[in-house]
């Protein structure tokens, strides 16, 4: 081997290296990132439709996958990749990652209710709810849980009065929950339509 060869195959080892280094970083950093609190769903639409999405990070999608590759049930991972399709209005593709992610942390209301959401702007309402109630089951005051509960009720079901006692249950169980004056507003709005 010559010398010039030598260096060449040494500089190149130091390369690899260091990639290899970073890519465990990130791969480290982004497994690090806590379970993200369960979010709404936006209420600008009357259908199934979400409001637009951010575009995902097609390089952070496939790091959470080749984690997933070695270790499929891998609960954090699963929510972590589920989450950014999700939030890239990918929700199709984000329902078997949460499935996942519950199946490995059963306890955890903010899986179940992601879980649900995404149901929901698949188009699969029905499933959406009976996920609602294992969120409910976990937590009964948990506040997300039953905004959203009241969202799809109203929206994806035509059931004002589900809607009203989801949001009446809501505003009983955390009255300072941080939209409750949204929600009153809402509670009034659908009241005086039903009545």
């Amino acid at each position: 081997m010559t010398s010039r060869h030598r260096d060449s195959v040494t500089a190149l080892t130091a390369v690899t290296g260091v990639a290899g280094v970073l890519f465990g970083v990130i791969v480290g950093y982004l497994l690090g990132v806590s379970q993200r609190e369960a979010g709404p769903i936006p209420m600008a639409s009357a259908s199934v439709a979400a409001a637009p999405a951010a575009v995902a990070n097609e390089q952070e999608l496939q790091a959470y996958r080749n984690v997933l590759a070695s270790d499929p049930k891998n609960a954090r991972a699963n929510a972590e990749l589920a989450n950014r399709l999700y939030d890239a209005g990918r929700y199709a593709e984000a329902i078997p990652y949460y499935q996942q992610a519950f199946a490995g942390d059963a306890r955890n209301v903010n899986i179940s209710t992601d879980l649900a959401t995404a149901l929901y702007y698949s188009g699969r309402t029905d499933e959406a709810l009976a996920q609602f109630e294992k969120s409910l089951a976990i937590d009964p005051r948990h506040g997300q849980t039953l905004f959203n509960l009241g969202i799809v009720h109203r929206d994806g079901k035509n059931d004002p009065k589900g809607a009203i006692a989801a949001w009446e249950q809501l505003l009983g169980a955390v009255p300072d929950y941080a939209d409750a004056g949204k929600v009153r507003t809402m509670l009034a709005e659908l009241k005086s339509r039903v009545s």
